[in-house]
Order: structure tokens, then C-alpha cells, then sequence
């Protein structure tokens, strides 16, 4: 958490000794009672919240939200996933849709999810017992209600994230020092959900909108982030599934209730007026980057704090994804290894979209800092920049936050919940939806196109909108599941891969290959950089949409692979094809890592694994 008072937090929390930060190892381990006493902890407000403080570094880290859980995990969809060829033992395993259950990258963090949960646990039990929260001053009161709301949405997240990716999972509903068998089977999901959507709506009562309490931060949680992580869970828990009994994708047949909570939540934070949109789509990103925020209309909600330059408490992104940088350049080195779908590029308007060159990065900087093209399947997740940051060299951990909630989320999710609830869109679930889309086309207004006002149209603009919106930010593929599309989805891409491939249907004027030549990187505006670039032909919105204009390497630049850089090995070849490991009814859920079974004799395996 880059602020001062979270970090000034952090250090009393590890000096007092009052959480354990890092000797959990496995699933079932037990915070020590030696070193978390109620007596010692609960009964001082600067104490309890470093211990909340405690819960919420679990968000972060290497095994958390600073790498896989954000980087590895979502990436799977139509927008990105990992680079590299397929091998079920590792990341790509994952991308690829065939982790194997001895694959290391599941351990640690189903593990850091349920210490999290743990930590979670001790404060939810021992808060509200506290006589600050039940006898002190009526500032005591408040502030110790509005940790106690912390704690039961940190915990909704933890849930959340432990079952979109493995379905049932068991329910540690208390502290482990107070279940006499800690060895739990799997709970049914809808149960979980129906406990977090309870526990976020009493925290939804306990916290304070932002800028209430005398801070303005979004990596601590308020009203709003509790009443948009409610909304999301609503959304899941009355979406498709996939369920060990039959092993089918099913949605319930109450799932209009919860849509009903999705939207009456939304339609709270709406109307609050304490969350807007950012009028600027690449400043709303660079606000991940720096302390310097750019961010005044607050749409980010929530976001994991990253700080403290280690793999614990850290953060990897701008350098395990973004642009690709060469180590021998002024910024130091980015490995970058989230890739674009090539097909993405053309999923944004050609000319007024500014979304797509903050979502997609398609040049990389050499050693002498130039900005040099890449090929069509070497783009780039665009929305982390290590030169974005004041951190160069060999750095890795560079304080940028993950983004889990923004306002833009709510006004989709709100469209959403409308147009299933009516059978159609209302005006309000039309101008929340525009609304987004109006910012993505700022000062190209006319090429928006016409909204469709019938349910079937409405669904299928706003799923687009939301690929558009949120690329690289681990939504797309949660998105796909829960509307049952995944599938289809699949099935679809790989089609406009052949067609990218052949240079027909949508794309029979994109080129094969692209001219360029290599020039400095700029660090300025987004549309400025891209403005920049040398091309042979003409500019990006030019260039990219129009057949070869020659067969042979004009002088002086390069020649780059667009078209040409798709071949059947990347459709549907054994090492780099589409999802090719993707079985439908199964591989949407993630297999628990074979220790973790090793752990807990009561659970198994389940969805074909």
C-alpha cells in the first residue's frame, strides 16, 4: 500500500510480533495463539488495526495479487494469456487450460488465500468482543466497526478468488485454534457465496463511503468497495457454474435474486456521487504506477496495495507483464510475459477507441531506449509500463497495485442486472453502459454506433463493452464462465485466428508484414507516442488496416511479421495453440495441487481431473 499511514501500520505490526507474517506453510497451519492474544491485541485501536493491516498483506505478494493470482490465473481469455509453449507443470499450464495437479504454480497461492481467510477469521471472532467496540468512545465505536467491515470484505475476497478458480472449496468460517477437525470437505459454493453476500451487506452498514474518515484511499476498503465486491459475488453466484454433481456448467433457478442485489448495489454507488469515471483512460492507469495520483473522480474503488520492494509484499507487475524492455536501456529490464490475442487488436474501433493503445503495447524498447514494433503475437499488456514508474534497473517488485474494483465495473455491472431483470435495457442501464463507452471515444463521439435496446442485442454490446473495458485486468475469462460462453468463446477465437491467418472475412485487409524503423521512446502521452511511430505506409489507424503495400523491405527499416506471424502451431498446434488444453465442463475450474489433497484427507479432486 503506497501511502505513509498503511506503512506506518505495517511497522507496528511486525514489531509487536502480533501476527505471524510468514511461517504458514501449509493449508491447514494454525496462527500461533502465542503470538495473536486477544488480550494483547483487541483491546487497542492502533493494534487491531495493524492486525487488519496483517490481513490485508495477504493480498499481495508473489503468490498473491502481486504475480499469479493476477498474472497467471485470469489470463486465458479472447484479450491475453501467458507466453511461452505449453507444459502442464508450469505458468503455461495454466494459460492453456491444462495445469496438471502436480503443477507448483497452484500451491502456494491456495494456501496465501486461506491465511489470509485465517487472519480474516481471528479478527471477525474477536473485534466485535472487544470493549472498544461495544464500550468505548463513540470515536472507538466507529472506528473499530469500520475495521470489523475491513475484515468481513477482505475475507469475501479471499473466498471470491479461492472459488472462481476451484468451485467448491471447504469453509474455515472460524479461527483454526477453534475447530476441533480442521480437516474439512468441500462446502457447496452457493453456501460460501450466501454467507459473503450476508457478511458484505453488515459491512456495507459499518464502513464509510470514501473520504469519510479522514482518509482517501483505495487500497483500504470502504462502503462502495464492499458494496461493488457484493454486487460481483451476487453476479457469480447467480451465474453459470461449473458443479461437481452432475459435472455440468448450471446456473440455479433463483439467479434473478441475486441480479436483484447486483443492481440495487450498483444503483447505491451510483447514486452516491463519491465514485466517477476518470475522464482519462490512460491516466486511470497510470494512477497504479506512482504516488502521483491522476485519479480525481476516484474510480478506483479498490486496488491491492503493493509496496516494500520484496516478493512478499510487492508486486511484479509492469515487470512480469507490460511492455517488454531490454536491460541494457535507461529503464532497465521488463520481461513481460503476458501476451495480446493477435485478433484483439481489431476488436477496438480502428480510429476511436482510445482504449487500445493503453490495453495493447505493440512495440518494445531496445537497449538504446527505442521504441521498436513488434510482431502480431509479441503485443503487449499496455495498462503496466515499468517506464511508467520511477524504478529502473534490474527492479522486478515496482510498486504498482493491482486493480480489483473501479467505478467502470459498477455502471457495466448495473447495465447488466438491468437488462436480465426487465427483458431489456432501461434508459438508466443504457446511459450507465454509454456512459463507459463515451469515454473510451472522447472526441469521436460519431463512431460510437447505436446502442441496441432489445435483451439479446443489449447483452451482446455490453460483453463486447466489457472486453474492450477490461483487457489484462483478470475479468474476461471470470466474465466468460459465469455467462457460459467460455466455450463458445473458444471455439470463435480460434475461428478469427484462421481467418487472421488466411487474410479473410473481417481481416482480409490487415498485412502480413509491417515496415518500420526503430526511434526513441518518448515517455509522454499515449496518442503522442503512437503518433510517433515510423511507419512505412503511414500511421497506426492506416498501416494496420490495409493489405501489403510491398513485397520487398523498403530501405532502412524493418520488416515485421502481422499477419504472417499466425500459423496453425498457434491455432491449434500441441505447444502454443489457443487454449488447446480446454475441455468444456471441466477445465473452466482449476485442479487442487496434489499436496494440498495430500494435507486433507477429506478432499478430492473432482471436474474430470
Amino acid at each position: 500500500m503506497k501511502n505513509r499511514n498503511s506503512k506506518s501500520a505495517l511497522l507496528i505490526l511486525i514489531a509487536t510480533g502480533l501476527i505471524v507474517c510468514s511461517s504458514c506453510k501449509k493449508y491447514l497451519d494454525v496462527e500461533n495463539p502465542s503470538t495473536v492474544s486477544q488480550d494483547a491485541v483487541f483491546p487497542s485501536l492502533s493494534y487491531t488495526e495493524s492486525a487488519v493491516i496483517g490481513v490485508y498483506n495477504k493480498l499481495m505478494g508473489d503468490n498473491g495479487y502481486g504475480s499469479r493470482i493476477s498474472l497467471l490465473y485470469p489470463m486465458a481469455a479472447e484479450d491475453f494469456k501467458t507466453s511461452g509453449d505449453y507444459n502442464p507443470l508450469d505458468r503455461r499450464g495454466l494459460s492453456c487450460y491444462g495445469a496438471s495437479p502436480d503443477n507448483t504454480e497452484l500451491d502456494k497461492p491456495f494456501i496465501q488465500l486461506y491465511e489470509g481467510i485465517e487472519r480474516a477469521n481471528i479478527c471477525i471472532k474477536y473485534i466485535p468482543l472487544s470493549d472498544l467496540y461495544n464500550d468505548g468512545t463513540a470515536a472507538e465505536k466507529t472506528a473499530m466497526r469500520r475495521l470489523y467491515g475491513e475484515v468481513l470484505t477482505l475475507r469475501a475476497q479471499f473466498y471470491h478468488e479461492l472459488i472462481r478458480n476451484w468451485g467448491d472449496v471447504p469453509a474455515h468460517l472460524q479461527p483454526s485454534a477453534d475447530v476441533s477437525n480442521l480437516y474439512l470437505p468441500k462446502t457447496d459454493r452457493d453456501s460460501i457465496y450466501n454467507v459473503l453476500l450476508e457478511d458484505l451487506n453488515t459491512a456495507a452498514e459499518l464502513l464509510p463511503w470514501r473520504g469519510e474518515a479522514g482518509e482517501d484511499l483505495s487500497t483500504r476498503i470502504t462502503k462502495g468497495a464492499a458494496k461493488g465486491l457484493r454486487a460481483r459475488i451476487a453476479l457469480a453466484r447467480g451465474g453459470y457454474s461449473l458443479r461437481r454433481e452432475p459435472q455440468v456448467m448450471t446456473r440455479r433457478d433463483d439467479y434473478k435474486d441475486f441480479y436483484k442485489i447486483a443492481l440495487d448495489e450498483c444503483r447505491e454507488i451510483m447514486e452516491s456521487g463519491k465514485h466517477g469515471l476518470n475522464p482519462s483512460f490512460e491516466n486511470l492507469f497510470k494512477t497504479l504506477h506512482n504516488s502521483n495520483r491522476q485519479d480525481a473522480n476516484h474510480e478506483w474503488i479498490f486496488e491491492a496495495g503493493a509496496f516494500g520492494g520484496n516478493a512478499r509484499t510487492d508486486s511484479k507487475l509492469g515487470y512480469a507483464n507490460g511492455i517488454r524492455i531490454n536491460a541494457n536501456s535507461s529503464y532497465g529490464s521488463a520481461n513481460g510475459g503476458v501476451v495480446a490475442i493477435p485478433t484483439y487488436f481489431y476488436e477496438f474501433d480502428s480510429i476511436g477507441d482510445s482504449r487500445r493503445d493503453v490495453t495493447l503495447a505493440y512495440f518494445e524498447v531496445d537497449g538504446t531506449d527505442n521504441k521498436v514494433l513488434t510482431g502480431a503475437t509479441d503485443m503487449r499488456d499496455g495498462k503496466y509500463r515499468k517506464y511508467w514508474t520511477s524504478i529502473n534497473g534490474t527492479n522486478q517488485t515496482l510498486g504498482i497495485n493491482w486493480p480489483i474494483l473501479r467505478y467502470a465495473d459498477v455502471l457495466l455491472m448495473f447495465a447488466e442486472a438491468d437488462n436480465e431483470l426487465n427483458n431489456g435495457p432501461s434508459a438508466q442501464a443504457i446511459s450507465a453502459y454509454e456512459a463507459v463507452r463515451k469515454r473510451a471515444y472522447t472526441g469521436y463521439e460519431s463512431r460510437m454506433g447505436t446502442t441496441p435496446t432489445d435483451k439479446a442485442g443489449f447483452f451482446n454490446a455490453l460483453a463486447k463493452e466489457r472486453l474492450l473495458e477490461f483487457g489484462g485486468e483478470g475479468v474476461r475469462k471470470y466474465d466468460l464462465i459465469r455467462w457460459n460462453l467460455l466455450a463458445s468463446k473458444i471455439t470463435e477465437t480460434r475461428a478469427k485466428l484462421r481467418e487472421f491467418m488466411t487474410g479473410t472475412g473481417r481481416y482480409a485487409n490487415v498485412p502480413q508484414y509491417i515496415y518500420t524503423i526503430a526511434n526513441k521512446l518518448k515517455n509522454g502521452t499515449i496518442p503522442a507516442e503512437i503518433a510517433d511511430f515510423n511507419l512505412y505506409g503511414g500511421e497506426v489507424s492506416k498501416v494496420m488496416y490495409q493489405p501489403d503495400q510491398t513485397t520487398t523491405t523498403p530501405s532502412g527499416h524493418l520488416k515485421k511479421n502481422w499477419r504472417a506471424a499466425v500459423t496453425e502451431e498457434y491455432i491449434t498446434g500441441s505447444r502454443q495453440g489457443f487454449a488447446l488444453a480446454f475441455k468444456e465442463n471441466s477445465r473452466e475450474l482449476f485442479p487442487i495441487y496434489t499436496g494440498i489433497l495430500n494435507q486433507n484427507f477429506n478432499l478430492s479432486q473432482d471436474y474430470g481431473y
